[in-house]
């Protein structure tokens, strides 16, 4: 001990503690709901750089951490292990002074009451710069800390995409820019590109996405001009194909199946005057769907309940028009959420693939003969995709493929996929299913 005390504001030192909350499996996006409590509005952004950027890179900053350490740091010393990676972080992809950011993170190590590993972090950052060329050629030799992945993700993604693979981990690693759904109900996007410009705003339109438009620089959300009033939504370009490919007509019914957040939700809202009944199993998450639907000014049947076992009076009842947009692996949004890497195991996927399954086979029932309903997930393994409902469609014999066509994305065997980065796009599959 030395004395001091910690202090939860530095925002070294909140990253570090929120990093070793990240190894109990909680996510980064949770996690900062509370932890940014004590830092200060300045500092906030830094502490979000620094937990998002050290999960992005985590599996090749751990193999340059393996090469400078005699032996590996116990489990129990996680924050210690935590501004290892954060230095490392800071030295290769950061534009802070080496020299500050190693005084700064062994700084922290002295808030946090480390005493004992102050000299180790010091050193080992410092042989760092000294072998910087020598211990990054090494992990690029490596194809785990070349490619940032863990292992069991990187065989699976060569496999199902060999052709494209390389390309999908390349933006997989990198920053993901902020895209945003313009409210075609209240105005075109041409207009709201003038609005923006009139604000010194710069963005472009998304190709294939009539509502889409991408900000040359993120900014804060609220700061959008019309944010307040429901003019625009932040939004994927990827997630905004969704409505598109319902083509829905006013009046029809709708049900979102596994609705949360509710981004897809407020865009069919947007879309046209449907009958929209948004049902989600967590309850916490509806609350967030409700102040979405609420900005916008529209009006769904947000409801609790479980898609896997439908019940109550949202199941007693038939849609012309169903999203079943089902947990997944998430695999195609990583470099939005690169927790993922680290919260995400290959057991996870069997687990899924059979809740998926379960999911798409209790909700068919609710389908008018006739409609549609569009399976969507946000990964990039074909388990949960082509191949869940290819087995779904050997299965039913009410069910029959429409095929997508468009000019986006990627034909697959059953359905169409977008990969990360292309289009801005995050990766999307898409599978339109008819009710014979």
């Amino acid at each position: 001990m030395n004395g001091r005390t910690p202090d939860p504001g530095n925002p070294r030192v909140a990253a570090a503690r929120l990093l070793r909350q990240l190894a109990d499996g909680r996510s980064i996006s949770d996690l900062l709901e509370q932890g940014l409590e004590a830092v200060s509005p300045r500092d906030r952004g830094l502490v979000k750089e620094f937990c998002f950027g050290v999960a992005r890179w985590r599996p090749r900053l751990e193999r340059i951490a393996g090469q400078l350490l005699s032996k590996p740091i116990k489990p129990k010393e996680g924050e210690v292990q935590a501004l290892i990676l954060l230095g490392l972080y800071q030295l290769i992809y950061m534009r802070v002074a080496p020299h500050a950011a190693v005084a700064e993170t062994v700084e922290a190590a002295r808030l946090l009451r480390k005493a004992w590993a102050v000299g180790l972090i010091n050193a080992l950052l410092r042989r760092f710069q000294r072998e910087r060329e020598t211990l990054l050629a090494l992990a690029d030799a490596d194809p785990l800390g070349r490619s940032a992945m863990p292992g069991w993700l990187l065989e699976r993604i060569r496999t199902d995409w060999p052709e494209h693979w390389e390309a999908i981990l390349q933006a997989t690693n990198c920053h993901p820019p902020m895209s945003l759904r313009v409210n075609l109900a209240t105005n075109n996007r041409e207009q709201y590109l003038s609005l923006l410009a009139a604000s010194g705003i710069e963005a472009a339109p998304i190709p294939h996405v009539p509502s889409g438009l991408v900000l040359d620089t993120p900014m804060d959300a609220e700061a959008l001009p019309g944010f307040t009033e429901g003019r625009v939504s932040v939004q994927d370009g990827g997630a905004q194909l969704a409505a598109v490919l319902l083509d829905l007509q006013a009046g029809q019914q709708v049900l979102d199946a596994c609705t949360a957040p509710g981004g897809k939700s407020g865009h069919i809202m947007e879309a046209a005057a449907v009958q929209l009944t948004a049902m989600d199993l967590d309850q916490r998450r509806l609350e967030r769907v409700r102040q979405k639907l609420q900005r916008l000014g529209v009006t769904a049947a947000v409801v609790q309940g479980d898609a896997a076992k439908p019940q109550g009076a949202w199941a007693d009842r038939q849609y012309d028009r169903i999203l079943l947009d089902v947990p997944c692996s998430a695999t195609g949004v990583i470099r939005r959420h690169p927790d993922i890497k680290l919260l995400r195991r290959a057991q996870d996927i069997p687990a899924l693939v059979k809740i998926q399954g379960e999911i798409l086979r209790a909700v068919w029932p609710l389908l008018k003969p006739g409609g549609p309903l569009l399976y969507a997930t946000c990964s990039l393994l074909s388990d949960e995709n082509e191949e869940q409902v290819r087995r779904f469609l050997e299965q039913a014999p009410d069910a029959r493929e429409r095929v997508i066509m468009a000019d986006w994305g990627r034909c697959r065997p059953v359905g169409r996929q977008t990969l990360p980065g292309e289009a801005t796009m995050d990766g999307f599959y898409y599978a339109c299913l008819e009710k014979i």
